[in-house]
């Protein structure tokens, strides 16, 4: 039974649509059936909401109808269907993907300061510094479009220090979103997986396999797409998403391993 995400907000004229990603698991259950608009219901920062007094104080034709851009944040494990999800929430609601690692890659080719700023650690190979980042996505959600549409921010934050630099900036999400799915199916989804060099298409030996031999015969896999590192990946991710709900509990929806991949 799909999850639908019925969120309380005034839809603009929507944008062309970049196209979805392949479905690399079609096969999989839903994460549950939980109902969102339900959770919504008890959070007290719902979209819409206005105290009855302020309206008659200040005249309800202004207030009447007004609605906020919707805010989201979604955090899942590597393999968790996290980009699916975020192609299905953007189109439905109209809203600004925003990745972290997208934005880095096209502030450091765009030449930004904080792109060059980024670069000097990465060609050190070093981590580029929390400041770095936090600064990098605060000016992407104070874009004219972000502030406009709303915005889905994809894996961000990672830690609870870059939660609470982006509350200080004033940013906190209406929703924020865990997917969770037994570890030994992420495990497998992401040991399967495999690159086509020539095409850059991603396949899964398993739920999306190769259409020819010879496109199998050139498949690649990621040097930590080993049941060891993912194993390794997944703990710090824990560790990240515990921290980071310590910010957010009061408005957090946790998507089971009940929904499918293509609904939300």
């Amino acid at each position: 039974m799909a999850c639908l995400l019925n969120f309380p907000v005034a839809v603009p004229q929507a944008k062309p649509s970049t196209g979805k990603p392949p479905n690399l698991f079609p096969n999989s259950r839903a994460f549950s059936s939980l109902s969102l608009s339900l959770r919504l219901g008890h959070q007290k920062n719902l979209l819409g909401h206005r105290n009855r007094s302020l309206r008659k104080q200040m005249g309800a034709t202004a207030m009447a109808e007004e609605r906020q851009p919707l805010k989201i944040m979604i955090y899942g494990a590597p393999a968790s269907g996290k980009g699916t999800q975020c192609e299905l929430i953007t189109n439905k609601y109209n809203l600004v993907h925003i990745a972290a690692g997208d934005l880095l890659r096209s502030e450091i080719a765009a030449g930004t300061d904080n792109g060059k700023l980024a670069k000097e650690f990465m060609d050190k190979g070093q981590l580029v510094p929390d400041k770095i980042v936090v600064m990098m996505v605060k000016e992407r959600l104070m874009q004219p479009d972000s502030q406009q549409y709303g915005w889905l921010l994809d894996g961000y934050p990672r830690s609870l220090s870059q939660a609470t630099a982006l509350k200080e900036f004033g940013f906190e999400p209406d929703i924020f979103i865990l997917l969770e799915v037994p570890e030994e199916i992420l495990v497998e989804r992401v040991v399967g997986r495999r690159m086509d060099p020539v095409t850059g298409r991603i396949y899964h030996l398993k739920y999306s396999p190769p259409e020819t031999e010879e496109i199998a015969a050139r498949l690649t896999q990621r040097f930590d797409d080993t049941k060891e590192k993912v194993v390794l990946r997944l703990h710090t991710h824990h560790q990240n998403a515990e921290a980071v709900l310590t910010l957010y509990k009061d408005i957090t929806v946790k998507l089971l391993k009940n929904v499918q991949v293509n609904s939300i």
